[in-house]
């Protein structure tokens, strides 16, 4: 049997650096790795190419913007971490997922040594937004689960919705022409 010290040793030394974004929403901080990240774009360049869609049971969900062929689901962070309102100036589209996220700022780039498990305390939804927590500057930083934004069923349920709603746009498109 391994004793404690033992077992943080080799926690310690299994964690790798990581290059993080770190960003603001309601005056929060929030991390995220730079690899999950595949574009940065100011909310003013998106104006004309979001799509706004009402899907009352995706509150977090207004908007969806076309990329390369693919409909992304524009998340807003504030909405989903249960922060107060505010003017999100940014979107950060994902990498590997259909989902970008506005945020109020990004705070900057930074290396964490690593990422630390999310203590007991955590037991709702929030288990599934975060991989963990990191330490930076003297301060504990959340570092998101990029797929915690939409789950799966979350994705098709609003595929699904999309679908229907520009099936009825088109429809009333024909009757009127």
């Amino acid at each position: 049997m391994k004793s404690t010290d033992e077992q943080n040793a080799k926690s310690r030394r299994s964690r790798r650096p990581e290059t993080v974004i770190l960003f603001i929403v309601a005056h929060q901080m929030f991390a995220i790795s730079a690899d999950s990240v595949q574009e940065l774009r100011s909310t003013d360049s998106l104006a004309g190419a979001a799509i706004e869609i009402e899907q009352p049971e995706f509150p977090k969900v207004r908007h969806t913007i076309e990329r390369s062929h693919q409909t992304y689901y524009v998340v807003n962070a504030g909405v989903h971490f249960h922060l107060p309102v505010t003017r999100p100036a940014l979107v950060l589209i994902l990498r590997q997922l259909r989902a970008a996220v506005l945020v109020d700022r990004i705070e900057r780039m930074a290396e964490i040594s690593g990422v630390y498990p999310l203590p007991q305390a955590f037991t709702g939804e929030e288990r599934s937004w975060y991989r963990g927590l990191a330490y930076l500057d003297d301060v504990v930083i959340p570092v998101v689960h990029p797929a915690g934004f939409l789950s799966p069923e979350e994705f098709h349920r609003l595929d699904r919705a999309t679908k229907a709603s520009v099936s009825q746009s088109e429809m009333e498109s024909a009757v009127q022409s």
